[in-house]
């Protein structure tokens, strides 16, 4: 289900106004997959993870840099969803709305990233780091520019988190150029994201230009 707080924020995040739902966003994305086969503690049971840099650019009601990663499951409905475990973003007010709103565990991070294109390839360089230490840094290389424009529905399912007594379901609609990308990435065996240290992603996806109505 989705939810209709007033735009403030919540219990422990930063005191910033949000934009109400539904957010209508507009950037890129870069995300792996990766297979975790043991489980790494309660929050991170083993299973299929995605981890993504994402851009969202001017046309979105906020504008930001964020890396999170979440994982496939199955709602007690038995809906297919993805959860987010880890999420970092450089917006106090996407902190707070995304707390307050959809029960994401959003905290603040903060972001490099560079692009450069040489005809219809592009690379991108990202990194991301809390508090001055490191955390997550990737590098990535896509045809994007001539990917077919493709259509995408999915879901999220969030566990209570702060004023949220009961789990957060959202949908989330859009559409983007998708094609396949290469990857490469380094997780800070010291940081949050240390588990996914040394493992090697099954796929990469470049999804570029992408529109996505979330909530």
């Amino acid at each position: 289900m989705s939810t209709d707080s007033p735009s403030s924020p919540a219990p422990g995040s930063p005191a910033a106004a949000y934009p109400p739902a539904p957010w209508r966003m507009v950037g890129q994305m870069w995300v792996s997959v990766f297979r975790v086969a043991d489980d790494v503690d309660a929050a991170h049971p083993r299973g299929i993870y995605g981890a993504a840099f994402v851009s969202y650019e001017e046309g979105s009601p906020l504008t930001y840099s964020e890396l999170l990663v979440a994982r496939v499951l199955r709602t007690p409905a038995g809906d297919r969803r993805v959860s987010i475990t880890d999420i970092w973003v450089d917006s106090p007010a996407s902190v707070a709305g995304g707390r307050g709103l959809w029960a994401i565990p959003k905290g603040l991070g903060d972001f490099e990233s560079s692009t450069s294109r040489r005809g219809p390839l592009e690379r991108a360089r990202w990194s991301m780091s809390t508090d001055g230490a490191p955390v997550a840094r990737a590098r990535f290389s896509d045809l994007s520019a001539i990917a077919p424009r493709l259509p995408a529905r999915g879901g999220v399912w969030q566990a209570p988190i702060d004023a949220h007594t009961v789990p957060v379901e959202t949908d989330m609609v859009g559409r983007s150029r998708l094609a396949p990308c290469s990857s490469s990435w380094t997780f800070d065996t010291a940081g949050p994201l240390g588990w996914l240290a040394g493992r090697r992603s099954l796929a990469s996806f470049r999804q570029r230009d992408f529109t996505l109505s979330f909530g």
